[in-house]
């Protein structure tokens, strides 16, 4: 079982680059979300209700949505909060990571794609080096939602 290695020069540049997405939860989840689902159209099948919308419109106006949207970054935030201690982090983590993998059956490698799109979207509206200081963050945080992964036996 890994735990997690970060100074506190990295805690504190991290939850710096995340205030700045979190602030607007809802907006750039949603901003994420629609992202994923425009560029990656597989990654739709797994949520039944957003099957049908085909626009990028659409799915901007969908209050499921916005609503998921809001739930990552909220789950993210409160990972964000406990870069520091690695119980409390995956105490969050592992729950999530298990209900994903047996109960929604969701394919490990979206996490990384969603990542990614988090990390391209603090590029492009705060810069790399906000980009830079998350990203530890996001390798974190798939890494161990794939350890979650083959401790279930995916």
């Amino acid at each position: 079982c890994s735990t997690m290695s970060f100074s506190e020069a990295e805690v504190q540049s991290a939850r710096g680059a995340w205030e700045k997405m979190y602030v607007d939860a809802e907006d750039n989840g949603t901003t994420v979300l629609v992202r994923m689902f425009t560029e990656h159209p597989d990654t739709k099948s797994y949520f039944t209700h957003f099957k049908g919308m085909d626009s990028a419109e659409e799915m901007k106006q969908s209050d499921q949505v916005k609503g998921h949207g809001k739930r990552v970054f909220t789950a993210i935030n409160d990972m964000v909060q406990h870069l520091d201690n690695s119980e409390a982090f995956l105490g969050i983590l592992n729950p999530l990571g298990k209900k994903h993998a047996t109960q929604l059956k969701i394919d490990p490698k979206n996490f990384r794609i969603i990542c990614d799109i988090i990390l391209q979207l603090m590029e492009e509206k705060f810069g790399g080096d906000c980009k830079a200081s998350f990203e530890k963050v996001t390798n974190e945080i798939c890494t161990h939602l794939n350890n979650v992964y083959k401790e279930v036996g995916w």
